[in-house]
């Protein structure tokens, strides 16, 4: 009886196991097949286990899964292929071979993730191929319906084609494999990976380029593969096919160094904004915050790096800007797409003096008798040459200064001299993100920044109480209990600081007070005239003034609390906000407007329009907030004269010829109108600039890489068109802001605007 057993699992091990393990080893996979994201769970493998499809874990302390096609053999883990999108998966997704629609990813509840584009019926089987090429073959045909060769990622392989109009594209870091903006684009011609590891590029007039070297490790002892890493370099990698043997070594890689050779104007480089380049082994670059400065996200090296404290000089009467920041000096380090001005000759304490009293300035560089300013954000920071014998000056706070911060909400006043100056350094970085973001937002406001009245307005108000106020009521000690004795400082300003504090008003718990610390003529005027109107106005693209305290020599303001910030701190952020999100908040700032210019019952010109004075909600939602010195017009009053000065080229001309104005100069520019450090390209006069974009048909240049912009370019030119409009130097030509509305939400017809202004402009 034993031998009968004996004989029947000899049996059973010489017919059945080898065929299971022939069925997973012949590469092809039936149709309704599957495989489950679980630790478990086993991959489709290639004839020779040279190549594995299936999921895998990224990170073993997460249930997450990527589906990919990785070396099979090899320990380390190295994926060739993944699915584009957006996430990695969570534990229990499923991937099958469905016989009509080819590969669908399914997450536990059976949503569909992703699926194998352009596949329709009559599926026969899929094959995980020894090229590392899966392919889903139909019925009646020897061509793959489906296959990864024609849909890389990030990394060929030999025997695949990259064919004219495709493209790699980046992983977003190490162990981030959402797809980044980094791409190596074909223009034209095809880059072919032979069999034998050679790779080439084959040029329209059929001429070779070949980028892999004379002498190379053999393709039949070798792994090999080019992978566009994350951080931009191009790299083809070899790997000897012998178990336990070294790792993956590089045979060659484009550019060479990558610190200073990719284009700094497709955006920051390998690394981050702020964060210093150099080159480091296998030509794989090294990044590293300066002093002074921290990366955004801890677990990303190569992200940006933003300043642990924040460059202002609007603290009035508080001292010099020598009294809060001094500069670190760093070696062979250059910011050489930041340059907003030179200085020659200088020394090395005049380009140390000249920065620190330049509000815009956050490094000098001094090199041969020369000194060149540089504004945030710094782009492309990179080692250079020693014999150069350069030295960086780089701003920063001095130890003991206490940090300005405005994370929840706006300062609420400004020096007279200085306000344009902190713009700028804002709505420079809206022009890093998105030139035609820009110019949006000079199509919903014009003249932005001013606390720069010479004279307030005169309202006519009591001096004592608040007249005909709806909100509440508190008392000063309600509100230092509300604020714990004002401990969470959100933001400051000339006329006061900005606290958070926790107190019961109907729905809300969370609150932004505003304590005005001087009770000085000025400061009683600004608290008299934001309760009053304030409180009388109720619009979703408003803040909402909730309370105030009028005791004695207290005057405090209950606001809502935005826990997403300022506008400014939204663009200027590392984080950038998408086009869609961009165009919301420039109409719902021109919807607030519109009712505070037309809807109220008191006209109101706001007068201090900018990004620190425009807040998002939870759901960034554009509010406009700060009416401490706005201006107010009777409705049948069409004008107001008034005596204000400002910086030609950021704000309406009526402001500068001593004229009568209108509600039309509530508009914001995002940068000056024209800029020296551009003096040299087209981009030097912006108004010029656009117009010539718009008449040669050249939007493009305006959005730079925004592609959610230029999917729709009939909206594109139409917001182009709005911001030609109302920048009109004849104001009547301007658009109302109601007229500004209706042109962004297409609801009006937005015809060719003439040239903006006259030639009797000075910049």
């Amino acid at each position: 009886m034993s031998n009968n057993i004996s004989y029947f699992l000899v049996i059973f091990l010489l017919f059945f196991f080898p065929l299971h393990n022939l069925a997973q080893n012949n590469g092809r996979i039936a149709t309704s097949s599957s495989i489950s994201a679980t630790d478990e769970s086993t991959p489709w493998l290639s004839p020779s286990n040279d190549f594995a499809f299936g999921f895998k874990k990224i990170q073993e302390n997460k249930n997450e899964f990527l589906l990919c096609i990785w070396y099979a053999k090899i320990q380390e883990t190295t994926i060739v292929w993944h699915a584009n999108i957006s996430n990695l998966v969570p534990q229990g997704s499923r991937l099958n071979l469905d016989s009509q629609r080819g590969l669908i990813l399914s997450d536990p509840q059976g949503n569909t993730l992703w699926r194998s584009d352009l596949v329709f019926g009559n599926i026969d089987y899929g094959l995980m191929n020894d090229n590392g090429n899966f392919v889903v073959m139909g019925r009646n045909s020897n061509d793959p319906l489906w296959e990864s060769f024609r849909n890389p990622t990030n990394t060929l392989l030999p025997n695949q084609t990259l064919e004219r109009g495709s493209f790699l594209v980046s992983q977003k870091s190490q162990a981030n494999f959402t797809q980044d903006s980094t791409n190596a684009t074909n223009s034209g011609d095809k880059l072919i990976f032979e069999e034998n590891g050679v790779m080439y590029v084959l040029k329209r007039n059929n001429q070779r380029q070949i980028l892999t070297p004379r002498s190379f490790p053999s393709a039949s002892d070798n792994y090999h593969h080019v992978t566009l890493n994350f951080y931009g370099v191009l790299s083809h990698y070899y790997h000897s096919r012998i178990l336990n043997s070294s790792g993956w070594n590089i045979l060659w890689s484009q550019p060479n160094n990558i610190c200073i050779e990719i284009d700094g104007d497709k955006g920051p480089g390998s690394c981050g904004y702020n964060n210093v380049c150099s080159l480091g082994s296998n030509n794989r670059p090294v990044c590293n915050c300066p002093k002074g400065y921290s990366l955004v996200d801890q677990n990303n090296a190569y992200g940006f790096c933003k300043p642990d404290f924040s460059i202002s000089y609007d603290e009035v009467g508080r001292g010099t800007p020598d009294d809060f920041y001094s500069f670190i000096t760093i070696r062979d380090t250059d910011w050489p797409k930041s340059d907003f001005q030179q200085i020659s000759p200088s020394t090395e304490q005049d380009c140390q003096n000249a920065c620190l009293n330049d509000c815009f300035c956050v490094v000098a560089i001094y090199r041969s008798n020369s000194c060149w300013k540089k504004k945030l954000p710094a782009n492309k920071p990179q080692q250079i040459d020693t014999n150069l014998n350069l030295k960086a000056f780089m701003k920063t706070r001095k130890d003991g200064v206490p940090p300005l911060s405005t994370p929840g909400f706006p300062n609420s006043g400004s020096s007279q001299s200085k306000n344009w100056q902190n713009l700028f350094v804002v709505l420079s970085a809206l022009l890093g993100s998105s030139v035609l973001v820009n110019i949006l937002f000079i199509s919903v406001f014009y003249w932005g920044f001013f606390h720069i009245y010479k004279k307030k307005m005169k309202i006519s108000c009591p001096t004592s109480h608040v007249a005909d106020s709806m909100c509440h009521s508190f008392t000063y000690k309600e509100l230092v209990e509300a604020t714990k004795d004002f401990k969470e400082e959100l933001g400051r300003g000339a006329f006061g600081i900005v606290y958070k504090g926790v107190m019961p008003i109907g729905s809300r718990n969370v609150v932004a007070i505003k304590k005005l610390d001087r009770v000085a003529h000025e400061a009683e005027k600004e608290f008299i005239t934001e309760v009053n109107v304030i409180s009388q106005t109720h619009h979703k693209n408003l803040v909402r003034l909730l309370g105030y305290c009028n005791e004695g020599a207290h005057r405090l303001l209950v606001y809502e609390y935005m826990s997403n910030g300022t506008l400014a701190s939204f663009i200027f952020g590392d984080l950038k906000p998408t086009w869609s999100q961009r165009t919301n908040i420039a109409m719902g700032v021109a919807r607030g407007l519109a009712y505070l210019h037309e809807e109220c019952s008191t006209q109101i010109i706001h007068c201090d329009i900018k990004p620190q004075n425009i807040l998002l909600d939870d759901h960034h939602v554009a509010r406009i907030s700060d009416f401490g010195l706005s201006k107010l017009m009777m409705i049948n009053q069409s004008r107001t004269l008034t005596n204000i000065r400002g910086t030609r080229g950021y704000v309406a001309p009526e402001w500068f010829r001593n004229s009568q104005v209108t509600v039309k100069v509530d508009i914001i520019t995002c940068r000056k109108n024209y800029e020296n450090e551009k003096s040299y390209g087209p981009e030097a006069i912006l108004t010029d600039w656009v117009l010539d974009c718009l008449q040669e048909g050249k939007l493009e240049a305006l959005v730079q890489s925004e592609f959610e912009a230029l999917n729709d370019k009939k909206q594109l030119e139409r917001f182009v068109m709005v911001g030609v409009w109302c920048i009109q130097e004849d104001l009547s030509m301007r658009p109302t802001m109601r007229k500004v509305c209706q042109m962004l939400e297409g609801s009006v017809e937005v015809t060719i605007p003439p040239c903006p202004y006259n030639f009797s402009i000075t910049i």
